[in-house]
């Protein structure tokens, strides 16, 4: 049994207020809204339709809690850096991703999904900015490696392997593939240690 493979939906936040107070640990997925975070997040859950996935990039407006047991969560965070969201609607989202971020201290690691062939966008920095402040570990996953060929596919994950370690310290990388399945289990053990740092 992976330590996703129990995964249920818990409870959607729209306002910082809302969050639960569950007295555990979480560790929430960010993402640009068509690197394939909700694919990712069924993948490791292995599960067709756990996390909402969508032809329109950008569905994901709240932020979504789910339950892994032994009250530890997952929490879906909106989509960042989709076009077609009104301005104020943008503006509200990432006054909440980056307060959520910085502050919320059941937070134990953030992954976050970079579309392998578009990886380190200026998005993805400002998600990676506003969470190093936390000291708090970071996991990125390369997704979709599956459309590049294994050189490309290593070369993307040494650029971005050296460029986090000079920026970004805390944080580690690997490549992804919901297609192939490729990843989860590298994923799910980085993932595992987060949580296990708080149960000891």
């Amino acid at each position: 049994m992976g330590l996703f493979s129990r995964a249920a939906f818990f409870t959607t936040v729209n306002h910082l207020r809302d969050l639960p107070l569950h007295g555990g640990r979480e560790v929430a997925f960010a993402g640009r809204s068509n690197a394939g975070k909700s694919s990712a997040i069924n993948t490791l859950a292995n599960h067709t339709r756990l996390a909402f996935t969508s032809k329109t990039p950008g569905r994901t407006q709240h932020i979504n809690y789910f339950s892994l047991g032994e009250n530890h969560y997952l929490v879906d965070l909106p989509g960042y850096g989709y076009a077609k969201v009104p301005p104020d609607i943008r503006a509200h989202w990432e006054g909440l991703l980056s307060q959520y971020l910085q502050t919320r201290e059941a937070l134990c690691g953030l992954v976050v999904i970079m579309d392998s062939r578009h990886p380190l966008t200026e998005l993805d920095e400002q998600m990676l900015s506003w969470f190093a402040p936390t000291g708090k570990p970071v996991h990125v996953l390369l997704t979709k490696s599956d459309k590049l060929s294994r050189q490309q596919a290593m070369q993307t994950l040494s650029h971005v392997r050296l460029h986090l370690t000079e920026h970004y310290p805390h944080c580690s990388v690997q490549l992804f593939s919901s297609l192939k399945k490729t990843g989860t289990d590298e994923a799910e053990a980085v993932i595992a240690s987060w949580f296990s740092e708080g149960d000891g």
